[in-house]
């Protein structure tokens, strides 16, 4: 019989990583060629906001970038670190909400890839965060930011599940939209995350909210971060000679945007 909790999956960095972690491959060979085709000035240090367990930053700190990020938890920060720490790497994740931070050195590139954005939970801090950004951002960097807007010419998807395993270890995930507070722009989400292992069978039940954004609300907000302008558009199949147009019917996308040198 499995044991069930009521906890947030960010309790768990080992699962969290291991759901999100094994698909890394795209994401990085995709953030590199944005970072030759986007960036206006050469990518040596990268910036992750919402870094959780690094689970990218450590293959590009391998990769011979200067890496560092901030996250709200402090389990993910000290996963994050420990893992730097195994390779030999700098400990550069810190604990900070990420939007209200400032860096030491600037950065020329940053990521945001899956959704994370949306935990800010109004105009206010995601302006904020986009201000942060831009002011620990080089001239002609880039921030790639990957998220799901609300159609507007079609139904949304409604729920989604995926899967990941590492030996005797496997963790299964489901989904689903709750509903949508119109007023406050915010959709409810439930979360069921299974972990088996050959002795145990855990579930961790957990509840997000996630701020809704369609495609003209999220061109208001970055409007209102002058600093920084949108120069492509990609979805979540990370093709960087395949640029999208967003459309009303679009729901995954990643937004390229860089700061600019005026």
């Amino acid at each position: 019989m499995a044991e069930e909790t009521s906890a947030s999956i960010y309790d768990f960095p080992k699962y969290y990583d291991l759901l999100f972690g094994s698909d890394w491959k795209a994401e990085f060979h995709f953030l590199e060629a944005c970072f030759a085709k986007h960036a206006e000035c050469k990518v040596k240090r990268i910036f992750e906001p919402a870094c959780g367990t690094g689970r990218l930053l450590i293959k590009l700190a391998q990769a011979g970038y200067e890496v560092a990020g901030n996250d709200l938890n402090p389990k993910a920060v000290a996963f994050c670190n420990k893992r730097f720490a195994r390779y030999g790497l700098p400990e550069t994740a810190v604990v900070q909400d990420m939007s209200d931070f400032k860096v030491r050195r600037k950065f020329d590139a940053a990521f945001n890839m899956i959704n994370t954005f949306r935990h800010l939970p109004s105009e206010e801090t995601a302006a904020a965060h986009l201000r942060c950004m831009a002011a620990a951002m080089n001239k002609g960097g880039i921030y790639v930011l990957g998220i799901h807007l609300e159609p507007t010419a079609c139904l949304a998807m409604q729920e989604e599940g995926w899967s990941a395993r590492r030996g005797n270890l496997v963790v299964n995930s489901y989904m689903w939209s709750k509903g949508i507070d119109r007023k406050n722009r915010m959709e409810h989400l439930g979360l069921h995350v299974d972990v088996f292992t050959p002795s145990k069978r855990l579930r961790i039940v957990d509840h997000m909210e996630y701020r809704t954004y369609q495609k003209s609300q999220f061109l208001s907000l970055v409007k209102k971060v002058p600093e920084l302008e949108i120069v492509e558009t990609y979805d979540f199949s990370y093709e960087i000679d395949q640029p999208i147009r967003v459309s009303a019917a679009t729901e995954d996308v990643v937004y390229i945007l860089r700061k600019k040198k005026n």
